[in-house]
């Protein structure tokens, strides 16, 4: 079964590998939806996959480094496109989280991308 919790950041961002001219090479910022998902099987005695407390315990510190932040500042994401933000924070979460299953970017209303992992 999946499981899932939403966060959602303030970030700011520009992406220094676009050709010259490109809109999103200006400092720019999104209000990002991230979801991060485990998969396992459903505990016989609680009921469920996993506490979601578990997960917000998880994400706490890598929101505090990304929310309201440049994102190029952070160590890992001096290209921070949505491809790269969820590797990264794949990375991060999978030894706090064995059930990790994936990432999921909201860039904008209309635009993201999903991460399963290495």
């Amino acid at each position: 079964m999946d499981l899932y919790k939403v966060f959602q950041i303030e970030a700011a961002h520009r992406l220094p590998n676009v050709p010259a001219g490109h809109k999103c090479a200006r400092m720019h910022g999104h209000s990002f939806r991230i979801e991060v998902h485990v998969r396992g099987d459903v505990d016989p005695h609680f009921g469920w996959v996993m506490d979601f407390s578990e997960i917000k315990l998880a994400f706490a510190p890598v929101f505090e480094q990304i929310d309201h932040h440049c994102l190029n500042e952070v160590a890992g994401l001096e290209n921070p496109t949505s491809e790269n933000l969820a590797a990264w924070i794949f990375a991060r979460l999978a030894p706090q989280l064995p059930l990790l299953h994936k990432i999921v970017i909201h860039e904008t209303c209309t635009s993201g991308c999903t991460y399963y992992g290495p």
